[in-house]
C-alpha cells in the first residue's frame, strides 16, 4: 500500500457544469482511505467510499462502495512509481480501475477487463 502514496491528495475535475472530486489519505497502518462524489451545479449525483488495503494474501486491493453499498474488491495487478491497475474479472462493470499520475494531474479510468467501454476522469490537485 505504501507504494501507492502518490495517489494521496484532494483531486477535482470540472467541465460543462459537472464536477467530480476524489480524495485519498496517505498510507498509514497499511491502508489508504478515500471517497469521491460527483454532481452538476449544487446537486449531488453519486458518491463512493473507497479504501486500499492488503488482502489476506498481502496483495493490495481497491475496495469500492458506490452509493455506500457493500464493498467490491479489485486486486492490484500492476503498478509503478505513478500508475496502478486493479482488476476484478468477476464483477459486471467496471472490471478494471486504473490510475495514472503526471505531476499535479491524476487520471482515473474504469473499463471492462479487455479495456473496452472505457470511462475516464482527469483530476487536478486542489
Amino acid at each position: 500500500v505504501d507504494d501507492l502514496a502518490w495517489m494521496a491528495g484532494q483531486w477535482t475535475s470540472e467541465a460543462d457544469g459537472r464536477w467530480t472530486e476524489e480524495s485519498w489519505t496517505a498510507p498509514r497502518g497499511g491502508m489508504m482511505l478515500g471517497h469521491s462524489r460527483s454532481g452538476r451545479g449544487d446537486v449531488l449525483r453519486e458518491f463512493e467510499f473507497l479504501r486500499i488495503a492488503a488482502g489476506h494474501d498481502g496483495v493490495p486491493a481497491y475496495l469500492a462502495q458506490p452509493q455506500g453499498r457493500a464493498p467490491v474488491a479489485f486486486r492490484l495487478v500492476r503498478h509503478d512509481k505513478a500508475s496502478a491497475t486493479f482488476e476484478n474479472e468477476a464483477h459486471d462493470y467496471p472490471q478494471r480501475i486504473a490510475y495514472v499520475r503526471t505531476g499535479d494531474t491524476l487520471t482515473a479510468t474504469i473499463s471492462a477487463i479487455d479495456g473496452s467501454k472505457p470511462r475516464s476522469w482527469t483530476y487536478r490537485r486542489r
